[in-house]
């Protein structure tokens, strides 16, 4: 392969945009009272509207615009105020009415913008070139019979929006980190679930490439329905890759629409691609424009949550923490809210920080749930974490016993409970005086070697002693009080 050889990759720039669709996470679907909810039996969630029967006529769902307004501001876009429906024309066995109900030449959000972070700590603005809304198609069946195919329409009607990037993207690496980042927003916004195993999240990746210094575009590919960040970077670099070896072998690339396998790593031709003057498009006459009022959305800009980036800038500037420790809290509303929520009975914030993303977390990980399902309160949390910090009962006894007390007791109070179950640590000197004389008595050879200088086996003694006292001995003092017995 001569040509290859003279031409390698890297003479090339890879261009690319992506087109997201998101599913809301409404009750009902976008122009009909069906639910919108995944996992129904097939053809369950369907009426008059999603069946397209004559003089059905569909109604909008207000939500669905809301939603669409608070991704489109945490993009940076301009609200379009005044913005319509249009149909798109094309027959698919799956799409009842012949068209699809979307939005063309008046998108609801237009010129936005998304910063990500790159691994190597660089930062890449990537362009919104607009985000419409518009309704999912049904689902069709093909391994179920091996005579027919089948069609499932609950998904029909069900709500999305398009979230259409500028060409800015070159490299898959940067389509990635974009669609994580998408993922997160519309999880924190709660205009979504982010789903992309049940199809709430989707890609089609529009892929070209061109020499390098030139601003000219190429032929363009789109690899349809990616369903995983890890494939999306996959059909990317397949993709950049056969164009590459096409062009360098004197071939031309044929705008084409593309599936990827993701068993084989590869992209195929489904067909070639459409222009858009073959949905023929053109305003539904069933539904009238919506017009956004100053009012409603100034209320939708003042109930907008504070982004993920600016949750974990403020984290890292208050408290001082990693960036990497300030994302757990930027990207789990629920644990900020828990966090907040605790805030105002911990005596130190940095130990309620440690202590969520420590010991906590473990707890969460180890029983399979979230800090929602989390049986201890914030404020318990909290009462718990002043005793450890006031060397009231150590950090081990709180997780071990206190803890899973609490989520036994319901609302008891901390102290109460610890003190019943008796987790406290002993202040009788005596007591642990008793305890230190047994354990040197125990260990006269052991003793010896710390007085000639071998300090490791200290350890030992706090071992020995802390078990004697059931664990209930302040570490620091502890040591204090065995080195005033070696002297």
């Amino acid at each position: 392969m001569p040509l290859l050889e003279k031409s390698p990759q890297n003479t090339f720039e890879l261009v690319s945009g992506l087109e997201i669709h998101v599913q809301l996470n409404t009750n009902t679907k976008i122009f009909s009272a069906d639910s919108a909810s995944f996992g129904a039996l097939p053809n369950q969630n369907i009426s008059t509207v999603s069946l397209a029967l004559p003089g059905a006529l569909p109604k909008l769902n207000k939500e669905v615009v809301a939603k669409a307004i608070r991704i489109g501001l945490a993009l940076n876009c301009t609200i379009n105020q005044v913005n319509h429906f249009d149909r798109k024309n094309y027959f698919y066995a799956d799409l009842p009415k012949g068209y699809q109900i979307t939005q063309d030449n008046q998108p609801i959000c237009v010129n936005g913008f998304l910063e990500v972070q790159l691994s190597d700590g660089s930062t890449k603005k990537i362009g919104i070139n607009r985000i419409h809304l518009e309704e999912d198609a049904g689902k069709s069946i093909h391994d179920q019979d091996e005579n027919f195919s089948l069609v499932d329409l609950n998904r029909a009607g069900v709500p999305l929006i398009e979230i259409v990037t500028e060409p800015d993207i070159r490299s898959s690496e940067e389509a990635s980190v974009l669609l994580s980042e998408i993922r997160k927003l519309v999880r924190h916004l709660d205009v979504s679930d982010g789903n992309m195993e049940e199809g709430s999240l989707r890609c089609d990746a529009n892929i070209s490439i061109r020499p390098q210094g030139t601003t000219e575009f190429g032929t363009r590919c789109e690899v349809k329905n990616l369903n995983s960040m890890r494939n999306v970077r996959r059909a990317m670099d397949f993709e950049f890759g056969r164009q590459v070896e096409v062009t360098n072998n004197g071939g031309r690339i044929i705008q084409s629409t593309l599936n990827f396998d993701a068993d084989k790593g590869t992209t195929s031709p489904m067909r070639t691609k459409e222009e858009a003057n073959d949905y023929r498009y053109f305003s539904d006459p069933d539904l009238q424009p919506i017009h956004i009022s100053d009012e409603w959305l100034a209320e939708i800009k003042s109930l907008m949550p504070a982004l993920p980036n600016e949750i974990s800038q403020q984290m890292i500037a208050e408290f001082g923490i990693s960036k990497a420790d300030a994302a757990l809290f930027a990207e789990d509303l629920d644990l900020l809210n828990y966090f907040n929520a605790a805030i105002a009975v911990v005596k130190n914030k940095k130990s309620l920080i440690n202590w969520l993303i420590g010991p906590i977390r473990a707890v969460l990980n180890e029983k399979g749930i979230t800090i929602n399902d989390f049986k201890v309160n914030p404020s318990q949390l909290a009462e718990a974490i002043n005793l450890v910090d006031d060397k009231k009962i150590t950090q081990q006894i709180a997780v071990q016993q206190l803890l899973p007390a609490l989520e036994l007791q319901g609302n008891a109070n901390v102290t109460g409970l610890a003190q019943s179950l008796n987790l406290l640590i002993s202040e009788n000197d005596d007591e642990l005086s008793s305890f230190i004389d047994e354990v040197l008595n125990k260990y006269p050879q052991q003793v010896e070697a710390y007085k000639k200088g071998k300090k490791g086996v200290l350890g030992l003694f706090v071992g020995d002693v802390m078990k004697l006292a059931k664990g209930k001995a302040d570490a620091k003092k502890l040591n204090e009080l065995i080195l005033e017995k070696l002297k």
